[in-house]
């Protein structure tokens, strides 16, 4: 692996001195810290990270060797430039933009402009990175990203509203440092498109993404209101019931011969678990499973009497666990008992609680748009149920749920 290369395919360039004088090879460009980039002299926060974005796209295996150095040779006499070959897949589009910013340049001088821009894009590219999109271009005050391409996953959709929610999130947290409040909006759209054909020579070399999903995506991004994700049709039909939204109806969007239909995405769904978000009630009859429902059932037997039984049920993905385990509380409906549910994520990572936390905010009727003070009224409702002493246990679970008592 070329470093230099590699730093120049990235647009970095001008860090190849430092990194080759300071021995970074490909074996210690993978353990790089933010720390170690600044003794490296990258002192511009996005160009930090955007390095760590990519070497941990790196460790997680997601580039292969050959994108490592720069896709497109220059071609010399007699060879022709070797360009990979475009591919039809789905993909999951976002786009962000930056509200007001036309009246923000206005009124700040370019300077300060660029500062901001670059403060924004910089949250923007971390929310993306965060759940593995990947940034395909920055247009001013836009950022056009995508998921599904290079890297592809099961969940692309899921991922892309995620990183437009923290990207709103992070971008009003910002303000512009000169008394201005900022925010983003985004539009997201998912779609068949051909990616990976190369246009442009020299600098303005990129790859290519044909189909009307970016424009809708684009499109889109100008229904939102300033802090707010709003999604295709398409991508909606791929989240389930993950997250709670708002219809906005059929929207006439310029360049598309018929109306499209929008929804704006509130926040977190209130479904238990993925499976009930992304299945519901239309699942078909459990066939062949009899004898592990009847393992299952003579494990309930042994608890009723007293003798406490644990079960770990285990399998490949998409084997139908989570549908045996819906089986079995079909079979339990008419028996008393209480079912608690704990889901983990690795979209919560770094909340090792968070399926602890699930639970109690569905268990008290947490919404989306609730007040800090209705959740706490309503978790001391929940506390009710089953202390006498709630003013000593809420602020205890409070403190878990981030609610100030």
């Amino acid at each position: 692996m070329d470093i230099g290369a590699w730093l120049c395919d990235l647009g970095l360039g001008q860090y190849e001195q430092a990194f080759r004088e300071n021995d970074i090879d490909a074996e210690v460009l993978m353990d790089l810290t933010a720390e170690d980039l600044i003794g490296l002299g990258v002192v511009s926060i996005g160009h930090r990270r955007k390095l760590l974005a990519t070497i941990a796209a790196l460790r997680a295996g997601s580039m292969s060797a050959t994108t490592l150095i720069p896709a497109v040779p220059t071609a010399t006499s007699g060879n022709a430039s070797l360009a990979p070959e475009a591919e039809r897949r789905q993909l999951t589009v976002m786009f962000v933009d930056l509200v007001d910013s036309t009246a923000l340049a206005a009124r700040l001088d370019p300077e300060e402009m660029a500062e901001v821009l670059r403060t924004y894009q910089s949250a923007v590219a971390g929310a993306i990175g965060r759940f593995e999109g990947h940034v395909a271009k920055y247009m001013g005050d836009g950022v056009l990203a995508y998921f599904g391409y290079p890297r592809a996953h099961e969940d692309e959709a899921e991922r892309a509203v995620r990183a437009g929610l923290a990207a709103v999130a992070a971008v009003h947290s910002l303000g512009s440092g000169h008394g201005e409040t900022l925010a983003a909006r985004v539009g997201i759209a998912t779609g068949s498109v051909v990616v990976g054909e190369l246009i442009g020579e020299g600098a303005a070399r990129e790859e290519t993404v044909v189909g009307d999903t970016p424009n809708l995506a684009a499109r889109l991004q100008t229904l939102a209101e300033p802090g707010t994700v709003v999604i295709s049709a398409r991508t909606r039909e791929l989240i389930g019931g993950l997250f709670e939204l708002a219809e906005l109806g059929l929207q006439i969007l310029k360049g598309f011969p018929v109306p499209v239909r929008a929804w704006r995405v509130v926040g977190e769904g209130a479904a238990e678990s993925r499976f009930e978000a992304l299945h519901g009630a239309g699942l078909t009859p459990l066939v062949g499973r009899e004898h592990e429902i009847g393992l299952l059932l003579e494990q309930w037997e042994r608890a009723k009497e007293g003798e406490g039984q644990v079960v770990l049920l285990s399998g490949e993905p998409g084997i139908g666990k989570s549908r045996l385990l819906r089986a079995l509380r079909g079979r339990l409906e008419d028996e008393a008992h209480t079912a608690l549910s704990h889901y983990c994520s690795p979209h919560h990572q770094t909340s090792p609680l968070h399926p602890v936390i699930g639970l109690l905010e569905r268990a008290a009727g947490f919404a989306a748009d609730d007040p800090a003070a209705t959740r706490l009224d309503k978790l001391e409702a929940l506390l009710a149920l089953s202390s006498n002493d709630v003013s000593v246990v809420a602020p205890l679970l409070a403190a878990l749920l981030s609610l100030e008592t």
